[in-house]
């Protein structure tokens, strides 16, 4: 992003001079703003699905609308959110590259802060085949550092949904990774006068895994962990109560939890759609029932679409309000929620145990590597077999896939087990450089031999590799990680016992929740995204080589 990236970050240092909106920080389990006077989210999710209409941008490659790059769209809508009484959007992808100034202006102007989540449909976590990697950390900084340049950000999600039930866990330490790496990005902003801004995630409901979550977004290293702990809820539908709904349950889960909790994404359409919403659950949200443990909660959504979901409908370049608009718009009003000054506040609550790796808990404690793009290009210019120039990359599999399944050692340092807690140092590199790194190290394991960087014109040998003087330091360490990996079975930092209370690991479920989910939120991007390769299709991709 070069000279943006730049401009951009050089904002963010300087963000806030003419600002309406006070920053918001977090202190325990509850936020604030700057000044002292304890903050609760009263929000909307705020993103049109690209292709369904004129609200804001999509281009050819990027196959989302971005909410805030158009000034009209904003000027059109920011009336009708602050009419609304909101004082949050959620938007779940943007484009870094894009000019939000004068989007942000208005929303900060109506009292409006925002929430960002950092992936997009393409590119992110993908929960069928996860990575965390160079080009997505890049993606997250790009997106950190242009909506950083605006004091009314809270901050962003690492991921939504990504994982969403017990298969698919593993793609947890993915998004944990992420968040550690976003966390520090922004923390050496701080160091040189940038201001807090969090880093969470948003979870599902789902009965088998939500407090497993919970606890292992939460627990551990806190440089590592959530700043914030967003739950997408769907389980007061029609005429519920604090009890029917599950909310009670919520309550008591979290009453010990040491970050803010949030709803995420709330408002059920299985009674009557999205004009038979009832927003008692809004009411409940803010009653003293609630407010000593949620900060509040993001309605789902602004614009009316197929998924009928919406308090809003877009027809060409006008906005008509729905029947729930009036009525989210009366309980929002007449909310008044209990509230206590960051001075007078001590937290209490501690950091929850991590959950032991069971049957629907396959995650340890150790995360993927951050990705590091320097030790990446040190490593690929230091071989001697490479894949050939003209290799496409749907063809990748085949060659990991024989190579890995004649020489596991080959591919010690593209591992990556979430179970066990051991990922090799080149994991978070490119498919090309991963392929790279397994070519070499076969055809260093077979000697030299000639037949061993051939794969019938797919690979071809470097006549003179480089390696300079300032990667040599890097490339030994990732050698050693590299013999670590080859022979790593097991986890060796994560916890095997069993515990209890709010950091339980437990595989019982309780009945917070309806067996299904009510929706289908657009950008659940765990399921968009599609991953650049599928490793664990590389088994079957054996067929091609002809050694």
């Amino acid at each position: 992003m070069g000279l943006l990236r730049t401009a951009l970050a050089s904002a963010l240092l300087l963000a806030g001079a003419n600002a309406a909106l006070e920053p918001i920080v977090m202190k325990g389990s509850k936020f604030f703003t700057k000044s002292g006077d304890q903050f609760y989210l009263k929000g909307i999710a705020y993103q049109q699905e690209s292709g369904s209409g004129p609200g804001g941008k999509s281009t050819g490659s990027n196959k989302y609308v971005d909410p805030l790059a158009d000034e009209k769209v904003c000027e059109r809508d920011v009336p009708i959110l602050e009419k609304l009484g909101v004082n949050t959007i959620r938007t779940y992808a943007i484009d870094p590259k894009a000019d939000h100034k004068a989007c942000m202006k208005l929303l900060d102007d109506a009292g409006i802060y925002v929430v960002a989540d950092l992936g997009e449909p393409a590119l992110s976590i993908n929960r069928d085949d996860p990575s965390w990697n160079v080009d997505l950390f890049e993606r997250y900084k790009g997106v950190i550092d242009n909506l950083g340049a605006y004091d009314n950000v809270i901050g962003f999600f690492s991921g939504n949904e990504v994982t969403n039930n017990a298969t698919n866990t593993g793609a947890s330490a993915y998004v944990k990774a992420a968040t550690r790496d976003t966390k520090k990005y922004i923390a050496d902003k701080m160091s040189k006068g940038g201001r807090w801004m969090g880093v969470g995630y948003a979870a599902n409901d789902d009965a088998d895994i939500r407090a497993h979550m919970a606890q292992f977004f939460n627990c551990g290293e806190q440089e590592e962990a959530i700043d914030f702990w967003g739950y997408n809820i769907y389980s007061w539908c029609g005429q519920s109560t604090f009890e029917k709904s599950g909310y009670d349950v919520q309550v008591e889960f979290f009453s010990n939890y040491s970050v803010p909790v949030f709803f995420a994404e709330y408002g059920c359409n299985t009674v009557g759609g999205a004009e038979g919403r009832l927003w008692d659950d809004t009411t409940a949200l803010y009653s003293d029932k609630m407010t000593d443990v949620f900060s509040g909660g993001i309605v789902y959504m602004f614009h009316q679409e197929k998924n009928n979901y919406g308090v809003a409908k877009v027809e060409g370049d006008k906005v008509s309000t729905l029947k729930n608009y009036d009525v989210l718009k009366k309980k929002l009003a007449a909310v008044d929620p209990s509230s206590t000054k960051m001075s007078a506040y001590e937290p209490t609550n501690s950091p929850a145990a991590c959950p032991p790796v069971q049957a629907k808990w396959k995650v340890a404690e150790t995360l993927p590597p951050t990705p590091d793009s320097g030790l990446c290009d040190c490593m690929f210019n230091s071989l001697s077999c490479v894949p050939a120039k003209d290799l496409k990359d749907k063809d990748f599999g085949d060659i990991f896939g024989y190579v890995c399944e004649n020489d596991e050692k080959a591919c010690a340092g593209i591992k990556h087990d979430p179970e066990a807690g051991v990922y090799g140092p080149y994991s978070m590199c490119s498919p090309k450089q991963q392929l790279g790194h397994v070519l070499d190290a076969y055809y260093q394991n077979e000697n030299k031999g000639s037949y061993a960087c051939d794969f019938d014109g797919a690979a071809t040998v470097q006549d003179s590799p480089k390696v300079a003087s300032s990667c040599q330091a890097s490339l030994s360490l990732a050698s050693k990680a590299v013999d670590v990996a080859a022979t790593a079975t097991a986890n060796s930092g994560g916890g095997g016992s069993s515990v209890s209370g709010s950091g339980a690991g437990s595989d019982k479920s309780d009945s917070a929740a309806p067996g299904t989910m009510p929706s289908s939120p657009l950008f659940t991007i765990g399921s968009m995204a599609v991953g650049l390769y599928v490793v664990v299709a590389m088994g079957a991709g054996a067929a091609m080589v002809a050694l």
